[in-house]
């Protein structure tokens, strides 16, 4: 993908500067997979998609931002749909699906999951404000490569590691692997779709589309994976996605605001 769309990476973020966002890349997206062990898939998609709380309240006090009223009202649906959420009782058929039901575990996760992704995002920025050079390709290269090292040390770097009884499970039961192999083929070209939806139709486009698909997953999830959800529950979700939606409707706005002052000058 290097060699076809990026045209070269001369003066790209040097591989050895991925190091840090490595880890929390690592780390980060094991925890949101060990989540689903203690809480549900619809609950753990409706925990990730409200990334923009802990954004927000660091932006606040931490940096001293301020947000616009409509800003906090999408934080405000999401919040309390999420919360909401958490706190209604869920079904027994879906808890007995679960390996662990344990919920406050399973939300922490999801929310360390968000934290150690925001210092991911905030490292990425950096590289690519630093190297103007470094492409979509360049970082997902980076991260992959430490990503592997990590996990390779982790799982075969002393006798008693995971990694040996990984192979172990997989040569039993071939079904698990080829399902592995197909779930990392579609994270990987999947990325390639986002980046190049990025790059040719802009991040509301992007954004619009992972919105849309978080929603139909959750529909997805309760009526063919078996994962019933109360009325209580569907009111929350789209309690939660009407204030993504309105988020994406201000990007919209400010878009459309800066189009018009581009073309006034």
């Amino acid at each position: 993908m290097i060699k076809i769309w990026s045209r070269g990476s001369a003066g790209g973020a040097p591989w050895s500067t991925y190091w840090s966002a490595g880890i929390t890349n690592t780390i980060g997206p094991a925890m949101g997979i060990e989540a689903l062990k203690y809480i549900s898939y619809p609950a753990q998609v409706l925990a990730k998609s409200s990334k923009m709380i802990p954004v927000m309240l660091m932006g606040t006090l931490v940096y001293g931002i301020r947000y616009t009223f409509p800003e906090y009202v999408c934080t405000f649906l999401v919040a309390g749909g999420v919360s909401t959420f958490a706190l209604l009782k869920t079904s027994s058929k879906t808890i007995s699906k679960l390996a662990h039901p344990n919920a406050p575990l399973g939300y922490g996760l999801c929310f360390l999951n968000l934290a150690f992704d925001g210092f991911t995002n905030a490292t990425q920025d950096s590289l690519t404000a630093r190297y103007p050079k470094t492409t979509a390709w360049d970082i997902m290269l980076g991260m992959n490569l430490w990503g592997t090292i990590y996990n390779m040390l982790y799982m075969f770097g002393w006798p008693q590691g995971i990694g040996f009884d990984a192979v172990q499970f997989c040569k039993q039961h071939p079904e698990a692997a080829w399902d592995i192999f197909l779930y990392c083929l579609c994270g990987a070209v999947g990325q390639n779709f986002i980046f190049l939806t990025i790059s040719r139709f802009g991040s509301l486009a992007n954004t619009t589309i992972t919105t849309t698909r978080k929603f139909v997953s959750i529909v997805v999830s309760s009526l063919l994976s078996g994962n019933p959800l109360s009325t209580k529950q569907w009111g929350c979700i789209v309690m939660v996605f009407s204030g993504l939606s309105y988020q994406i409707y201000l990007k919209w706005k400010k878009l459309q605001k800066l189009q018009k002052k581009r073309k006034a000058t």
